[in-house]
């Protein structure tokens, strides 16, 4: 078996197509939502990605074939006056879990997150997922919490419609 993680390039069509199918799962997935991606979502994706310049993205494939995603935004942190990575999409096919591919793809970001000068890695985690959260947990994430008496931090959102 070949693992291969590569950086996508949002103008290649190949690696686009690849980027929307797995989110896409993702998004069908009951840790994603359980629904689909919008056909306009699907159609733009990439191209809106193309145009963020803080954003980037990671491929996994196992013998070829798209197995893994990570979506992420660099963002800063006031509080370190330095950039940080954000993951926002993780996403690993059920025919590929247990190779250790979400490790393989957070290793990728974490060098290009080096390599960038920031001074840490964000995620967000359902805390029902309790698969998820132990393999974070292994590749040496936590949760994040400024005063242990205060108790962690929420990821918490407002929609603010179509």
């Amino acid at each position: 078996m070949q693992t291969k993680i590569i950086r996508v390039d949002y103008f290649n069509p190949g690696h686009a197509a690849d980027l929307v199918m797995l989110l896409n799962a993702y998004a069908c997935d009951p840790m994603g939502g359980g629904k689909p991606l919008t056909a306009e979502v699907m159609a733009n994706l990439t191209n809106e990605l193309s145009q963020r310049p803080h954003a980037f993205s990671v491929l996994a494939y196992v013998d070829g074939k798209p197995a893994g995603l990570v979506n992420c935004f660099e963002l800063f942190s006031t509080f370190a006056c330095k950039p940080l990575v954000n993951i926002h999409d993780v996403v690993v096919l059920k025919d590929f879990r247990g190779l250790g591919l979400s490790h393989k793809l957070l290793a990728m970001v974490e060098e290009i997150a080096r390599s960038r000068g920031c001074c840490k890695l964000t995620l967000e985690v359902l805390s029902g997922n309790t698969v998820a959260k132990s393999s974070y947990n292994k590749f040496g994430f936590n949760n994040y919490e400024l005063n242990p008496e205060l108790g962690n931090a929420a990821f918490w959102e407002k929609p603010l419609g179509s």
